[in-house]
């Protein structure tokens, strides 16, 4: 699933706050129906994009940690 740029969050905050408003409305029993698609397929475009974040970030993570292993001292 993408999106059009212009849909994105600045940032993972940014989408996680957004999820967050989202998913209160998604909650609320009186949910306009016709609304109700609408906000479920930008809910999935979020998670879409914090997903892909958390993944980046773990990568990074992971090459400086593999970095620093190969760069100890003494090699």
């Amino acid at each position: 699933m993408t999106s059009d740029s212009a849909d994105q969050p600045a940032g993972y905050a940014e989408a996680l706050a957004e999820l967050d408003r989202l998913l209160i409305d998604l909650d609320d029993d009186e949910i306009d129906i016709d609304l109700l698609s609408t906000k479920v397929a930008r809910a999935a475009v979020l998670i879409e994009f914090c997903r892909a974040r958390i993944h980046h970030a773990q990568l990074e993570v992971s090459t400086i940690v593999t970095e620093l292993d190969t760069n100890e001292p003494g090699d």
